[in-house]
């Protein structure tokens, strides 16, 4: 196992990682993107996008067009220049925008909002910008995540309504038709493949896919994870004595990484795709370094991060975690 990288940025809205991981793009909680390259053991400021008037709230890196979508911009790096030139994206929402995820192919994107609904945008070429088309019934409050299906077509959504929804995101003239699949064979735009809830009463605060695109899971804020699958018409749910999770992750079609509140990254396996179980925290914890510490020094801490250390240097406030919040 690789040695854990600890690096501090300061407060974070929304990250995204290029393909290669060499570069990141992160809101520092403003309405600015700020881009850092890694550099040795560090990382340096490369750019700074200052097109928005408001607080960024969810960035995607495309991997392979090296796009960058922040919200209503579609940014494009000028390879002779250097610089990274913005697209108007015509999103045609009047709420917040929350969440917003790139597809497969990277000929799409689909931005979540607090306007119920969902905004599914693909470029124009003869206008030179972004347009979308809105996934509206059957959502009831605001959409707060999205996960495509590797088939370029179907995108999940979780909701504040308790809901967790897979629609049908096919745009003629962009897709191609896709193959049959355990959602559904005739899949015109809006078209709901399914609609679940886990029964308890959380708002969704994640989706996720399987790498086949077969299963969903999804997690609210009752602290449970469920698992769909619809080829047997079954629901899996993962009930835990935690702290909800806010993301999910699936590293196998047997394994779900889940993060959130209790701020360290859980592993959850199965080997036989119906019991799921808890298999251990990924985070090997984090040592307390303790060392003298000087009246001045103290103050500072005080002053500017609201932390009090004892004459010996040490914080009783510090998380026995790589993480000291919650991982969003």
């Amino acid at each position: 196992m690789s040695p854990t990288e600890i690096h501090q940025f300061g407060p974070i809205t929304a990250h995204a990682f290029n393909k290669d991981r060499t570069q990141v793009a992160i809101c520092p909680n403003n309405n600015e993107v700020q881009i850092y390259a890694k550099s040795g053991a560090g990382w340096n400021l490369l750019h700074t996008l200052i097109e928005h008037d408001k607080l960024v709230t969810s960035i995607d890196w495309a991997p392979e067009s090296n796009r960058i979508d922040r919200n209503a911009y579609v940014w494009n790096l000028d390879s002779d220049s250097g610089i990274w030139k913005p697209t108007l994206v015509l999103l045609k929402i009047n709420r917040a925008a929350t969440f917003v995820r790139w597809s497969p192919k990277e000929n799409k994107f689909a931005v979540a909002s607090g306007a119920r609904c969902i905004a599914v945008c693909y470029f124009e070429e003869s206008d030179d910008w972004w347009i979308s088309k809105l996934l509206k019934k059957p959502i009831r409050s605001t959409v707060l995540s999205l996960d495509w299906h590797p088939n370029n077509v179907l995108l999940a959504a979780g909701s504040a309504d308790f809901k967790a929804r897979v629609f049908s995101a096919y745009i003629k003239g962009v897709d191609q038709k896709p193959p049959s699949s355990v959602w559904g064979d005739k899949l015109p735009f809006n078209t709901v493949c399914g609609e679940f809830t886990n029964g308890n009463g959380g708002w969704i605060h994640s989706v996720a896919f399987s790498p086949s695109g077969d299963a969903l899971a999804f997690t609210g804020h009752d602290s449970q994870i469920s698992i769909v699958y619809p080829g047997s018409s079954s629901l899996k749910d993962i009930k835990v004595a935690t702290l909800p999770y806010l993301s999910l992750l699936w590293i196998t079609e047997n394994k779900i990484i889940a993060t959130g509140y209790d701020c360290a990254p859980v592993l959850f396996e199965t080997r036989d795709g119906q019991n799921w179980k808890f298999s251990k925290v990924i985070d090997a914890g984090k040592k307390r370094v303790v060392g003298e510490t000087t009246a001045l020094t103290r103050f500072k801490q005080m002053d500017a991060l609201g932390i009090n250390t004892d004459t010996s240097g040490a914080n009783d406030t510090d998380l026995n975690t790589i993480h000291q919040n919650t991982i969003t």
